[in-house]
């Protein structure tokens, strides 16, 4: 006898007056938690499918959704079956115990099996796992489809068919797809059928809104005759709330068509957006004028909406507000909201209803207000095929019939529906949701009581009468431009520092933001007159000579402000970069052809370098962090920024130097002289001086030379190419260069890998702003059969075909133009072959420096192709046998700047992250688009140049003056042990304690305790200091190869206290010294790992002058004197010997017990990003890794 279940609770008054539900809804409500526990009891006794049973036990246990979604994409998906096998391999090592009986013995056969047999173990487990999802996908091949759909429709349900497909990234891929969606329609066999717009529209930019739905409207009008004519009923479906106003538009464009005005299809809402009250209003409104006019009324589907994890992931990654209710009773309580407010005589003659879902409680209140409300004939239920049929069948009893959601995938494409299986899954494992009890409802009053009690929490906070809700979104850019620029802050504790969110598309008010922006480009005159003006105010070298000395002079009084003021203006400078968002987008499109979608995440960085670099600066007078050394900034610093990033870049550049007390000129590139022009103007608003920023925009000559060049410059601040670099020492060996610059960047692709997801995002980072980013990927790796992958070769051909090729005006361009068309790089990777390569897709030159991309194959390994940046819109795809061999060739190169991988197996992400060389890392993402503090960037290799580190870093401004020892800051630390010290380290200082003075000895012992600390703290660990549950954003510290230079006179003090910060960092030191050190010294050395060479002066000269022409791509050198010599004068002779070489990086400065300064010398940065999810649900890839 099954055990009773509990009954409604009774009421009281007190509860009466604490529920916003009126009365007669509240009625209901109790009717239909009577009916509800009638069905479940009902149901006991119904048959279930034993798929569906056991699929609910696995995701009952604690690792049971791990297990399956691990299970669904790592051996399902994969095309390649020794992928797949090696896979299960993995798996079956772990805890499996709570598999069912047929599942378990596949899975602990298949990994046993797939170490000898990987292939045959892959194909036992598919069809084992197939077998228990089979309810939940139906094979949509010729053979199985139709009594597949005739078995569904047994006891009188109807069927809505929706065809999972690849992912459509461009026009072919929609076009097939529309193609197989027709032929369902045109089936006898099918009578409902469901379809999203971007099922037809593939990828686009989004801030083209009006031209989506025109395309749109376009590519699905022909659908909508089609099913007109065969009498099938069409769904248009949604996922994305970025598709909220898409698809209501489309929908209503097409049925506006004076042919389709007869013809009754359907739409649907979400119930967890807080907008879908007011887009039923605004259908309803609609409607009722369609219908009033003699047209056909519409049907809109309610559902909760299952997109939820992947909401949580747009909203987190972009800083953005989640736009779902915050709770999932809130959800429930507008569930029920939009049904009553719905279902009403008057609006379900405009519209008429589907009550999706699976929850019965909110299916028996759906089907009472039916009841109640008269709307039998208006109102139908609708439930997921192939989950808890045993109660769908109870349900179907009463309301008469069910319409059945049915996803159907070719079997040879059976992956697709990954994603789709994904959420199915989350759903019957997350405790709030109500499948997660369904199979339990019946037996355990516990579970009932539960999903009653959730009900009702719900029910009684429906308040028709509320006001109607309003998005939870509410960025508006419109407001944000008309509003006052916030005042100034006073000096004093800075706000925490939080990324800048980009602009959301989605939103109605920025898209009318964007209109107007898009309206002024062709026009735009912003910033000419400011370089009309630096222009003649600098014409001559002498011009020069006067500016840079009246810098010089500006400088000392702002170097003599408080940290803290300087720090308040700076962070008061991202405000106003802010309020001028528009007019920096508007300049940035005119003068350099950057489309919204590139140019809009930049001022976010212009933004962030402001916040970040006002914050960072007040480190650099903090006695806690400086530990006993002082910083004196460089006088006057020349900021020579690029043409491909004119607003960060400059930006941060600028900002850098100014926040720690140096006086500035920004010399832009001169195809982006206007928009440096603007980023001056806005910071000379918001309180820098005029007389420490001065704006140089200059073509490049003899007065562009002179200024890098000028004896009163201390520090150079480059971005742009190696070869740049190169000629600017070339004139200037001498020069503090500190520079990023050029990047010849790759994704390797395994095949493990996603292989949508792996197009997706190449083709993002090699085309956006038409291949012109440093960042951007211009080689494509393909490992073993991912390189025979007829599935990559075509969905990247025609993601890249489908590109819109416009200039920036266009609001849908996704491609702008080549800003320098005539480069001779760019031209030879747009139009040259080399030996074996042919054009996958030909390069083609449209006009007006716009450029179709290309994609050209039979790249190898030493080709000019493969070792040349090009600055362009081409890639070039490599194919390789092993994941080893693609780290090689990639490594290859000459620079080190962003690198990228798509997998999904652990193990070759750790091969890679342990070997692949670059600064900036991407797993299962795009390469480009690098975001202050969160993945701070630079290049290793001629990727950087100098003494730089990473940019938008926590130790970028450490470069920008000199760090001295602090007179008087020599502490007694007591004796005693160096616990917490390297032993390595510890042996070093007591090879030579009883040779220093007290005073010596109490510096170091002060010095490694702060290395210690640093270490622990900061350079040993792998941070990540963002938090984001969807991408975990890592930046780490690599040891590399250093020579220290000794000479006689040095103290020896300070050579163990820089090779002590040498060994802590674990790399390769080799120590040149004029003359054999004391023998316990060197014996202490050598036992650390230090190579000891003897090398006079005339010999390590010449050694110094042959790295400085070998092309030993990355050489770190830290050069010792002795106290007293200046370190100009140590400067200009090792850069002398070296010639001013790019490729050495010299360190010359006094040595401190500052940790940051000594360590960093022997560490590379390395930034990684890396996506932590699938589908929204958590996968940590790297867990273990790093």
């Amino acid at each position: 006898m099954p055990t009773p279940l509990p009954q409604p609770p009774a009421t009281s008054p007190e509860h009466d007056a604490a529920r916003a539900c009126p009365d007669e809804l509240w009625e209901l409500g109790v009717r239909a938690v009577e009916r509800a526990r009638r069905w479940v009891e009902e149901s006991a006794d119904e048959p279930a499918p034993r798929s569906a049973e056991l699929l609910s036990r696995i995701l009952a246990d604690p690792d049971g959704l791990e297990f399956t979604t691990r299970f669904t994409d790592d051996v399902v998906r994969p095309a390649d079956l020794d992928v797949a096998g090696a896979a299960l391999a993995r798996l079956a090592a772990k805890r499996t115990s709570f598999l069912p009986m047929l599942l378990g013995a596949a899975t602990g056969v298949g990994g046993r099996v797939a170490r000898l047999a990987p292939r045959t173990a892959a194909k036992i487990a598919r069809r084992t796992f197939r077998e228990l999802v089979g309810d939940l996908v139906v094979d949509s091949s010729h053979a199985s489809l139709g009594p597949a759909l005739a078995r569904l429709r047994e006891g009188g349900n109807r069927l809505n068919v929706n065809l999972l497909g690849e992912a459509v990234l461009g026009e072919k891929e929609a076009e097939r797809r529309l193609a197989a969606v027709a032929s369902l329609v045109a089936r006898d066999d099918v009578d409902y059928v469901s379809i999203k717009v971007s099922a037809v529209t593939g990828p686009h930019n989004p801030w083209g809104h009006e031209e989506v739905v025109a395309h749109g409207v376009k590519a699905l009008a022909p659908l909508y005759r089609a099913a007109r004519d065969h009498g099938t009923f069409l769904n248009l479906d949604m996922e994305d709330y970025k598709d909220l106003d898409l698809t209501i538009e489309v929908f209503t464009a097409i049925l506006d068509q004076p042919d389709l005005r007869d013809y009754e299809a359907g739409i649907v809402l979400q119930a967890y957006l807080p907008d879908s009250l007011a887009a039923m209003a605004r259908l309803q409104d609609w409607a009722a004028a369609r219908v009033a006019s003699g047209g056909s009324r519409v049907k809109v589907r309610i559902v909760k909406g299952a997109n939820l994890s992947m909401e949580r992931v747009d909203a987190e990654i972009h800083g953005w507000e989640l736009v779902t209710w915050p709770s999932k009773q809130a959800t429930d309580t507008h569930y029920k909201r939009m049904l009553e407010w719905a279902m009403t005589p008057e609006r379900l003659a405009n519209i008429r209803l589907g009550v999706a879902g699976q929850n019965l409680f909110d299916i028996a209140f759906a089907y009472e207000l039916r009841e109640a409300r008269g709307a039998q004939d208006d109102v139908e239920f609708e439930m997921l095929s192939g989950m808890a049929t045993g109660i769908a069948e109870v349900v179907r009893r009463d309301v008469g019939q069910l319409l059945l959601y049915v996803p159907v995938v070719d079997p040879d494409e059976f992956d697709v529906a990954i994603s789709y299986l994904v959420r199915r899954l989350e759903e019957n494992a997350a405790p709030e949701n109500f499948m997660s009890g369904v199979f339990d409802l019946a037996s355990d009053p516990a579970v009932f009581a539960r999903e009653q009690q959730r009900f009702l929490d719900a029910l009684a906070d429906l308040d028709p009468s509320a006001p109607v809700p309003a998005p939870r979104r509410a960025q508006d850019r419109l407001a944000e431009q008309a509003a006052p620029v916030p005042e100034a802050p006073a000096p004093g504790a800075l706000p925490e520092y939080a990324s800048t969110p980009d602009s959301d598309p989605a939103l109605p008010a920025n898209r009318e933001w964007a209109r107007r922006i898009a309206a002024a480009i062709p026009g735009s005159q912003r910033g000419l007159d400011d370089v009309r003006a630096g222009e003649a105010f600098l014409a001559t070298v002498e011009d020069v000579d006067a500016a840079i000395a009246g810098l010089a002079s500006a400088q000392k009084a702002w170097a003599a402000r408080p940290a803290a003021e300087r720090a308040a203006i700076i962070h008061h400078a991202g405000d106003v970069l802010a309020a001028r968002r528009a007019e920096l987008i508007e300049v940035a499109a005119a003068e350099t052809g950057k489309t919204i979608d590139q140019s809009d995440p930049e001022v976010s960085e212009a933004i962030d370098f402001c916040h970040h670099y006002a914050r960072m600066s007040l480190e650099l007078v903090d006695p806690d962090y400086l530990a006993g050394a002082r910083f004196t900034p460089a006088r006057v610093s020349v900021v020579a920024s690029p043409w491909n990033f004119p607003l960060a870049i400059p930006t941060g550049g600028v900002v850098a130097a100014l926040a720690v007390g140096s006086a500035v000129v920004l010399k832009p590139a001169p195809p982006a002289r206007r928009c440096g022009a603007e980023i001056v103007r806005a910071l000379h608003a918001a309180g820098v001086p005029e007389d420490v920023l001065m704006l140089a925009p200059i073509e490049d000559g003899e007065v562009s030379q002179r200024l890098v060049t000028h004896e009163g410059v201390d520090r150079v601040i480059l971005t742009g190419s190696y070869d740049t670099a190169r000629l600017f020492r070339s004139w200037k060996p001498g020069m503090r260069l500190l520079g990023e610059t050029s990047g010849k960047n790759a994704i390797i692709v395994t095949p493990s890998a996603d292989p949508d997801l792996a197009v997706r995002d190449a083709v993002a980072s090699a085309f956006g702003h038409a291949g012109q980013k440093c960042s951007a990927a211009s080689l494509l790796v393909l490992v073993g059969s991912a390189g025979r992958s007829e599935r990559i070769a075509r969905q990247l051909v025609d993601a890249t075909a489908s590109l819109r090729i416009k200039g920036p005006e266009h609001l849908d361009s996704q491609v702008g133009p080549v800003v320098v068309p005539d480069d001779a790089k760019a031209q030879r990777g747009l139009t040259a072959l080399g030996d074996g390569e042919h054009w996958v897709l030909a390069p083609k030159h449209l006009g007006g420096g716009l450029w179709r991309p290309g994609i050209r194959a039979g790249v190898a390994p030493g080709s000019e192709y493969h070792l040349t940046e090009y600055f362009a819109p081409v890639i070039g795809v490599m194919r390789v046998d092993t994941l080893a061999e693609a780290i090689e060739v990639v490594n290859a190169v000459d620079y080190g700047l962003t690198s990228g991988l798509q997998t999904l197996d652990p193990d070759e992400l750790a091969q890679w992250l342990d070997g692949i060389e670059a600064g900036n890392l991407y797993i299962n993402r795009g390469i480009t688009g690098a975001i202050v503090r969160r993945q701070p960037f630079g290049g290793w290799k001629r990727s950087a140049i100098g003494t730089t580190t990473k940019a938008g870093g926590p130790s970028y401004l450490l470069g920008l003056g000199e760090i001295a020892p602090q007179e008087g800051a020599d502490a007694e630390v007591e004796n005693g042990s160096l616990a917490g010290i390297d032993e390595r380290v510890a042996g070093l200082f007591e090879a030579v304690r009883h040779e220093l003075v007290r005073s010596d000895a109490a510096w170091l012992r002060r010095a490694l305790a702060a290395d210690a600390a640093a270490w622990q703290e900061r350079y040993g660990q792998a941070l990540d200091v963002t938090g984001l549950a969807c991408e975990r954003n890592i930046l780490r510290y690599r040891p590399t190869p250093v020579i220290v230079r000794s000479v006689l006179g040095v103290e020896t003090v300070d050579l163990v206290r820089v090779l002590a910060a040498g060994v802590l960092a674990g790399g390769d030191v080799e120590l040149s010294v004029e003359a054999p050190l004391q023998a316990g010294l060197t014996a202490a050395a050598q036992a650390a790992g230090v190579r000891v060479e003897i090398e006079p002066e005339g010999v390590w000269s010449a050694r110094l002058a042959d790295l400085g022409t070998s092309n030993a791509l990355g050489t770190r050198v830290r050069i010792l004197a002795p106290r007293g010599v200046p370190e100009a004068s140590v400067w200009e002779e090792a850069t002398s010997l070296t010639i001013g070489s790019p490729d050495v990086a010299l360190y010359t400065g006094a040595v401190t017990p500052c940790p940051h300064t000594e360590l960093l010398p022997f560490l590379r940065e390395q930034s990684i990003a890396i996506t932590n999810h699938r589908f929204g649900t958590p996968l940590d890839l790297a867990a273990g890794v790093v």
